[in-house]
């Protein structure tokens, strides 16, 4: 009797139901990948999750719960998205930040350890850079945040790497800059009603949901005086993901990755470009800055090109947010 072929192994997906999780699941279902997800659906949907993807409720924090599933599921590689992202409200309670993103990770790698499980990708930010000058901002810029959620994020890039001589852990960290649009087939999206990311609240604005967008300082030294920020769309960040675990499974080093386009489009650009997808005006209104705000977040964006050979399939200002324009209609009023 001929052997069978082994099952291939899957990767555990933390935070899966949320955001750029389920984004990151449908790409990776895409490719043929089997995974299976944790999430505690605080703020992720079930209904984000492709239906060939076992869920299991649950806090990442929780090391029974990770030894299961990852014994159930035969794990040997993690993507670790769950944890809070919201940075105001980091700066109100950070011991609740430090927990959940900190500790929770120490958790995971710790069971990652325990279980030989030597790839890890992980979803880290661009705020972990804090106020810089620089642009754009490369990876060799110096980690410097301002707020807790920046410094709960840097402290996790911080265990990966020194898990790495210790335990054989290789990883590969990315850092996002903005993140917006939404899954183009329209499976998924930014689904949080009190989101905070500009395109997510500009089409809300222009759908009736909020009374109007906010632009906060028209003074700062741009073109037209508002803040620019590199947009990446989802499905491009989530295909880097799918790279970056490729890349780890082929025996490839750790990697620190910033993800953007290198290039960035100004508050009024985005508001410019959702009017002239849409055909309607978006209601704004007109504020002071805010502080700690800087004028442009632009990536250094080489490097993962050339180490990941990723290729941007999404990366016009107009298909992000027709995306996010589409996916917003199609939620509930």
């Amino acid at each position: 009797m001929l052997d069978q072929p082994a099952a291939p192994r899957r990767v555990l997906v933390t935070g899966g139901a949320g955001y750029i999780g389920s984004h990151v699941l449908h790409a990776l279902t895409d490719a043929g990948i089997p995974a299976v997800t944790i999430d505690n659906l605080s703020t992720g949907r079930r209904a984000a999750v492709p239906e060939s993807v076992p869920l299991v409720e649950g806090d990442v924090g929780s090391a029974d719960l990770l030894d299961r599933v990852i014994r159930a599921h035969d794990v040997d590689a993690v993507m670790h998205f769950a944890g809070s992202i919201v940075v105001p409200e980091s700066v109100e309670k950070p011991l609740a930040y430090y927990r959940n993103n900190t500790v929770s990770s120490l958790t995971l790698l710790d069971a990652c350890a325990r279980f030989g499980i030597d790839k890890v990708v992980f979803s880290s930010t661009a705020a972990v850079y804090g106020a810089t000058d620089r642009v754009p901002i490369d990876e060799d810029t110096p980690t410097a945040p301002i707020n807790p959620y920046g410094a709960s994020k840097l402290m996790t890039e911080r265990m990966l790497r020194d898990a790495e001589p210790a335990h054989g852990l290789r990883s590969v960290i990315l850092r996002y800059f903005n993140v917006a649009g939404a899954d183009p087939a329209g499976r998924t999206g930014q689904a949080t009603p009190t989101a905070t990311h500009l395109i997510k609240v500009a089409c809300q604005a222009l759908l009736g949901r909020r009374p109007a967008l906010s632009i906060f300082g028209t003074d700062y030294p741009t073109p037209d005086g508002t803040c620019i920020r590199d947009y990446i769309h989802v499905s491009d960040l989530a295909e880097a993901h799918v790279l970056a675990l490729l890349h780890l499974r082929g025996g490839g080093e750790s990697l620190t990755l910033n993800c953007g386009y290198g290039r960035g489009a100004s508050v009024l650009e985005v508001v410019r470009t959702l009017e002239a997808v849409s055909g309607e005006t978006v209601p704004a209104t007109f504020a002071d800055r805010r502080p700690g705000d800087p004028p442009q977040l632009v990536a250094g964006a080489d490097r993962i090109r050339e180490r990941l050979g990723w290729v941007p399939k999404h990366d016009r200002l107009d298909e992000i947010v027709r995306n996010a324009l589409a996916w917003e209609r199609s939620l509930p009023g």
